[in-house]
């Protein structure tokens, strides 16, 4: 579903991460991305990547890091979404972006895009917002797109090899650039 519902973003909270945060985190994130429990979504890489998504370490440096903020989005009291806004001197990188799978689908992320764009706009005076995502998420791309994002052909590699980011099932995998400017 490509619409946001009325209330999407009733009850949502907003806040930064804290170190106390960490296993929920990386629950949350290999829930949205890896393993059966992601089918449940549509955002799901289980076909093509399979072990870890993300660990401890790599959520606590995002959380530590003075140019990032990872934020939690919460409602009823559980963080049901998280995202990633690093500053890099002439634009905002967001990544680590996860929607509990069960609800996908619902507006939810549209929401959420959305206050992550005006965020680095109001922070950082961000006047683009860069990502990456792995060039053969025709899906995931398509829908960035329909949010005003453009695709660069800029390609950097996987890291074929680094079972931090995952255990490829395919050997065509690389990240796209894909940019959108913050007006």
């Amino acid at each position: 579903m490509d619409t946001a519902a009325p209330d999407a973003s009733a009850g949502l909270v907003f806040r930064e991460a804290t170190d106390a945060d960490v296993d929920t985190l990386v629950a949350l994130i290999e829930s949205a991305y890896r393993g059966d429990s992601s089918r449940a979504g549509w955002t799901t890489e289980a076909d093509i990547l399979e072990g870890q998504r993300t660990d401890p370490e790599g959520v606590l440096a995002v959380i530590k890091s003075p140019d990032s903020r990872l934020l939690t989005v919460e409602r009823d009291g559980r963080v049901v979404a998280c995202y990633q806004l690093e500053h890099r001197v002439t634009h905002a990188y967001f990544g680590m972006f996860a929607v509990s799978p069960a609800l996908q689908g619902a507006g939810l992320g549209k929401v959420i895009i959305a206050e992550a764009e005006r965020q680095a706009r109001e922070t950082w005076g961000a006047t683009e917002m860069h990502m990456t995502v792995i060039s053969v998420r025709d899906d995931l791309i398509a829908w960035y797109e329909r949010r005003g994002y453009r695709r660069t052909g800029r390609m950097t590699p996987f890291p074929y090899g680094d079972e931090r980011f995952g255990i490829p099932q395919r050997a065509d995998l690389q990240f796209e650039l894909l940019v959108r400017a913050l007006a």
